[in-house]
């Protein structure tokens, strides 16, 4: 047999789903109610889109954050075997705590691999509050990570009493901070956010080979996505419902 008779199976590159979840008290109730049925039944969805892709698998991590933050997944787990557990709500709102556990995890060392081998992950951040830690300094040295520069990062503001000021610092652009006001929209908010992203995000970018270095148009392609499904706004309205 030649060598060119034999077959090499290319390895899939790993894309990484990160979701930050405040789970302080005032997301008691239907907030984290509808957060906790959201990620149930956008799962499976996201597996489906893993299990099909022939270039990248795709992993999901989780952190709570309340009373300081804590990683759900101690490694980024497969969302061909991942299942949600619901998460309860309690405490304070440690925004930078939170910032602090995803830069450290941001790292080849940790739950990222080699640029080569990895596309830029997925950050969905869900907040109903104010920072009630010291969050400028851990929120900047993040905002230095190369990764999650790169990364597709969206924020949903949890009613009335979210700082969208905070949540546009952190995801860059007030285009990827999304409004909700009651427990439908805001199911159907993470669903989108969640299963839009991922499909985004674990392809090869438009014009560039995949690595972190390439994918500036990727969070680009999350906005016009956004803008072009509006009509969450529309179910959401303009006065908090919980």
């Amino acid at each position: 047999m030649g060598i060119y008779d034999e077959t090499v199976a290319i390895p899939r590159k790993t894309m990484t789903l990160f979701f930050l979840i405040d789970c302080s008290g005032s997301m008691s109730g239907t907030k984290i109610g509808a957060v906790n049925q959201a990620l149930e039944e956008a799962i499976p969805e996201i597996r489906e889109i893993s299990a099909s892709n022939a270039d990248a698998e795709i992993k999901i991590a989780a952190l709570r954050f309340s009373s300081g933050a804590d990683w759900l997944t101690k490694i980024p787990e497969s969302a061909e075997t991942f299942a949600w557990s619901y998460v309860n709500p309690g405490g304070m709102t440690d925004f930078g705590e939170a910032c602090r556990k995803l830069n450290e995890k941001l790292s080849k060392n940790e739950f990222m691999k080699s640029a080569s081998g990895s596309y830029a992950p997925v950050v969905i951040l869900m907040s109903d509050g104010e920072p009630t830690d010291e969050y400028a300094a851990p929120l900047d040295a993040l905002k230095q990570n190369n990764w999650f520069k790169k990364a597709i990062k969206v924020a949903i503001a949890v009613g009335d009493n979210a700082k969208k000021d905070v949540l546009e610092q952190f995801t860059g652009s007030m285009e990827t901070v999304l409004d909700v006001h009651n427990p439908e929209a805001l199911k159907n908010i993470i669903r989108f956010v969640s299963v839009t992203s991922s499909q985004i995000a674990s392809k090869p970018a438009a014009g560039g080979s995949g690595q972190v270095d390439s994918v500036a148009s990727k969070q680009d392609e999350m906005i016009e996505k956004i803008k072009d499904n509006l009509q969450y706004s529309a179910d959401s309205g303009d006065a908090d419902e919980w």
